[in-house]
């Protein structure tokens, strides 16, 4: 017989992400609108250089007074994959919560980082970008730039694909050799870490390594994903980052 007592109701918090930038009503109106349990505010990473702290202190103080929990996180607003990276540290804080993030507030590339992130890691949890229009524009020095809400716009987030946690351990070794490595000490280290399998005897193990290694972790980087570069030096085959790759490591890892 269920009671009172031995029923237990698990109720998701409504939680918002949101970049700030010159605007108070696009960040603070919809979380109020839409009942918010806790707010992220997405700030830049060096304080001192931030012109927008005034404004979060505006938005923390709107938004207090409706008793939503307020915190703030801080990434480099001017780089893509450390806003990424944020954005992904929020969800896995807030996984099993119902995320929604503000794709219209900030600058253009947090904007551009939080739409990315709905689509990347709608798998952990899940995720509503939302667009927030305001009612009017203000050209006036030292105002925030929109005021009011006139309406609140649900954004699809179609999921993106992200590499296998495989790659992205393979990615990261690169990167902590320097950015290079040989293809004989990868393999090594490959099957040491176990992101790959060799089923082979013993006299054809390193020729077996080599073939796991560049059907389950070098093909994919090289060809799927152009995280890679594999280049050849007399006899030796190294395997170098790109600047995508070095990207993925610092969002994914």
């Amino acid at each position: 017989m269920l009671t009172i007592h031995n029923i237990m109701t698990i109720v998701n918090l409504r939680v918002h992400i949101a970049p700030v930038g010159f605007e108070i009503d696009r960040i603070a109106i919809p979380a109020k609108q839409m009942k918010a349990d806790r707010v992220w505010l997405l700030m830049h990473g060096d304080p001192s250089k931030d012109k927008a702290q005034g404004y979060m202190e505006k938005i923390r103080m709107q938004l207090k007074k409706e008793k939503v929990e307020v915190h703030a996180e801080y990434s480099d607003r001017f780089d893509l994959f450390k806003i990424l990276k944020s954005v992904r540290e929020i969800v896995e804080k807030e996984e099993g919560n119902d995320i929604f993030v503000n794709c219209s507030s900030g600058s253009k590339i947090q904007a551009i980082a939080c739409m990315m992130a709905c689509m990347m890691f709608q798998g952990k949890t899940k995720l509503t970008p939302y667009y927030a229009e305001p009612e009017s524009y203000s050209s006036v020095k030292g105002e925030q730039l929109s005021s009011g809400v006139k309406t609140v716009v649900k954004l699809p987030a179609y999921e993106i694909h992200t590499p296998k946690p495989a790659l992205i351990q393979a990615l990261k070794i690169i990167k902590q050799h320097g950015g290079k490595i040989t293809k004989k000490e990868m393999a090594k280290l490959a099957e040491e870490k176990k992101l790959i399998v060799v089923k082979a005897k013993e006299e054809n193990f390193d020729q077996a390594r080599f073939a796991s290694l560049d059907k389950n972790i070098i093909q994919p980087l090289l060809n799927e994903w152009k995280f890679i570069d594999v280049e050849r030096i007399g006899r030796t085959r190294w395997i170098k980052i790109t600047p995508e790759g070095n990207g993925a490591v610092e969002f994914l890892n």
